[in-house]
């Protein structure tokens, strides 16, 4: 006597090709994304055609118009997906120390979240070959600023660069408003593109072929030396400030003797 098989609802029929159909479409669109990173990397906005990335993509152009629509909702999604794979990397970093500082943390405080912030950001563009995708891009926009610079801006560099300055001011004991402290935000965050979109240059110099976890554990205790280094030392050539001491630190100081 054979067995009655139990029949599949209907509704758990269509759930399931409803979940193949959404792996695939955001399979498609992935590859469609990642082939406009490399295309847009490698020449401008207005010599790249979509055409071209759907051919590399394995898609039809309909099919990406589908999912993008223009050319230039194509190239901004290239910029959300950058901002939100670094923001993935370094939220949770950058939430404490926006934390630490509203609850009026040290400075020596304020050091230790730095070194957490860079050490997330250094690890995710200098020890993860996923930032290499489209570490040209970003370089592009940097140069020539185009359609997606407003979103990288605001949604990346600005926060990153405000947070970093925030730190590094309350590390000298200054205003978050400090010119110096916003210079040396600066020069800290773009340190590290030198291995992101100056990669083959710093391999070559260091005499590495690839940066596995020890090179990336030396460049993390340099940056760590850097840090340390933020406002201890500062002041030891006269030259720089013309043999006086900066205002902010002049007046700390009257306000000492008063």
């Amino acid at each position: 006597m054979s067995k009655t098989v139990p029949a599949v609802p209907k509704t758990a029929k269509l759930r399931a090709v409803a979940s193949t159909g959404y792996r695939k479409g955001e399979e498609t669109r992935q590859r469609i994304l990642d082939a406009a990173l490399k295309a847009f990397g490698e020449a401008s906005f207005r010599s790249v055609t979509t055409r071209k990335i759907a051919e590399a993509a394995g898609v039809s152009l309909p099919t990406l118009q589908y999912y993008f629509g223009d050319k230039e909702g194509l190239y901004r999604a290239c910029a959300e997906a950058i901002v939100e794979r670094y923001r993935s990397h370094t939220t949770s970093a950058a939430a404490q120390a926006a934390a630490a500082l509203n609850d009026d943390c040290s400075p020596e405080s304020a050091r230790v979240r730095l070194k957490a912030i860079i050490g997330a950001l250094a690890e995710f563009l200098v020890g993860s070959r996923e930032a290499e995708r489209w570490a040209q891009f970003v370089a592009r926009e940097l140069r020539d600023p185009g359609p997606a610079f407003e979103i990288l801006y605001e949604r990346l560099w600005r926060p990153g660069v405000e947070i970093t300055a925030r730190l590094i001011a309350r590390i000298l004991g200054g205003t978050e408003s400090d010119p110096a402290a916003r210079i040396q935000a600066l020069l800290l965050i773009s340190s590290l593109l030198a291995f992101q979109s100056g990669r083959s240059i710093s391999l070559r110099t260091m005499h590495w072929s690839t940066i596995g976890s020890e090179e990336l554990a030396i460049v993390l205790s340099s940056l760590d030396a850097q840090i340390d280094a933020i406002g201890r030392n500062q002041y030891s050539s006269p030259s720089r400030t013309g043999g006086k001491e900066p205002a902010h630190v002049r007046s700390s100081s009257a306000a000492s003797l008063a």
